[in-house]
Formats: structure tokens, C-alpha cells, sequence
């Protein structure tokens, strides 16, 4: 019986993950998100800057 698992890693328990699965003879294949995929998630978390211009993104990065 085949099961699909889908699993959320750090990057570097990924490597660990890849070498457990070979020993075991499991086969994995790793989506990884796209840039938009990303931007938008961080826009849905509220990770973004609000400025009027270039400079004043500047300043308050600097401030």
C-alpha cells in the first residue's frame, strides 16, 4: 500500500530526511514554494514595508 505524507522541514533537517529515506528505499519528491508562493505568504503574514518612495523606504530601514 502507497501513501502520499506531506511534511513541512527546516532546510537542514531536509538532508537528514533525504539520507533516512534512501537507506529505507522510500522515494521523495520535494515541491518547493515559487517566488510568488512566498511573496504572498509573507503579505498574508504581514511581512511587508509601506513607504511613499525608494527614500523613504530607505530611512525607515536605516531609523
Amino acid at each position: 500500500m502507497t501513501e502520499n505524507v506531506s511534511l513541512t522541514l527546516p532546510n537542514n533537517d531536509l538532508s537528514l530526511l533525504r539520507a533516512l529515506s534512501k537507506k529505507m528505499g522510500w522515494t521523495m519528491h520535494v515541491k518547493r514554494k515559487s517566488g510568488i508562493e512566498r511573496g504572498l505568504e509573507d503579505v498574508r503574514k504581514g511581512n511587508v514595508f509601506k513607504a511613499e518612495n525608494a527614500d523613504d523606504l530607505i530611512r525607515q530601514i536605516l531609523d
